[in-house]
């Protein structure tokens, strides 16, 4: 203290001007994507009741939100579909005429400037609601890779712009980079999620995307939450496999691991700030208890902090619109 009264560290945060100039970490809305669930048919808006203000749409809905989502400065969106017909493969996640791949033509004929990232899983398209082929009561690793090359080659011809495994199953990105280098999208590039948990804060999105397993639970292929140096292992063969940019996922119950992934490997770094953390805050917000745009953007500042060039976050277009007004 006997540099005090010469050193105030408060002299730097008196005005919002001030801490402005200072500020070491700035959110933009150049640094969000925002997810999109589409279904089948037409006239479709469905909200999702643990997620409110999120919904389900049909294609012929999407040139409006996609109009809006661009115009906010969004850069990006990732679509997850939700097919009429399941089956054990989840041939729909592969049918050229299916949910996405309609979807991604739809959106770069209206919007050709937003990015279109596209979730490439089967567990939105089998019956079982698991991300591979199950084989007697467990699903398959070497089975499920031909089956989700062939799902991410269909969304790069359907128009693609970025593919993103989800699906955790080993060996998945060099099985897609190959698919995709054969048949000519060389440029088209891979987002990883590299490091995914078996978290419990995906509830809502299982509810928003028809996915919940019909037996059993992910553990087996999604990592185990208390792990971090799997993590930097999970991230290392993605990228060692062809992976152009890496994902760690849940957001905010995992900084550390953003950090930790930051801090170890120089590849753009996406989090994804997931379902479960959208519905607590907007649950608390809607009784009152927390201001919603301020934990948003606190919560967002978080994730930046902790080393992420990129969120995925179900409030992308509320914190569009709250940034421009800052």
């Amino acid at each position: 203290m006997s540099s005090f009264p010469q050193i105030r560290m408060r002299r730097l945060r008196r005005t919002e001007a001030l801490r402005a100039l200072v500020r070491e970490t700035q959110v933009e809305t150049g640094d969000l994507i925002y997810p999109l669930f589409v279904v089948e048919g037409s006239q479709i808006k469905q909200e999702i009741t643990s997620m409110p203000g999120i919904y389900r749409y049909s294609s012929d809905l999407l040139p409006g939100e996609v109009d809006d989502i661009a115009k906010l400065g969004i850069p990006a969106v990732i679509l997850f579909g939700i097919p009429e017909k399941k089956d054990e493969v989840g041939s729909s996640a592969y049918d050229p005429e299916g949910v996405i791949q309609q979807a991604v033509r739809t959106i770069k004929k209206a919007t050709p400037e937003l990015l279109v990232v596209t979730d490439v899983c089967l567990c939105e398209y089998t019956s079982h609601g698991h991300c591979g082929v199950v084989v007697d009561g467990y699903v398959d690793n070497d089975k499920t890779l031909e089956l989700l090359a062939r799902t991410a080659l269909s969304h790069a011809e359907a128009g693609a712009d970025v593919v993103a495994p989800s699906d955790m199953m080993d060996g998945r990105v060099k099985a897609i980079r190959q698919a995709l280098d054969e048949n000519g999208f060389l440029n088209t590039p891979i987002l990883a999620y590299a490091a995914k948990y078996a978290s419990a804060f995906y509830g809502p999105f299982r509810e928003a995307a028809e996915s919940t397993p019909q037996f059993g639970d992910r553990r087996s292929y999604q990592m185990d939450p208390p792990n971090w140096r799997e993590a930097l292992r999970e991230v290392e063969q993605d990228i060692a496999e062809g992976a152009d940019m890496v994902m760690v996922k849940p957001a905010l119950p995992y900084l550390d691991v953003i950090r930790k992934v930051r801090d170890t490997f120089n590849y753009p770094l996406a989090a994804y700030s997931v379902s479960g953390e959208y519905a607590m805050v907007k649950a608390a917000a809607q009784q009152g208890w927390l201001d919603e745009r301020r934990i948003v953007l606190e919560t967002l500042t978080a994730i930046k902090r902790a080393g992420a060039d990129i969120i995925i976050t179900y409030y992308a277009r509320d914190a569009a619109r709250w940034l421009s007004s800052i």
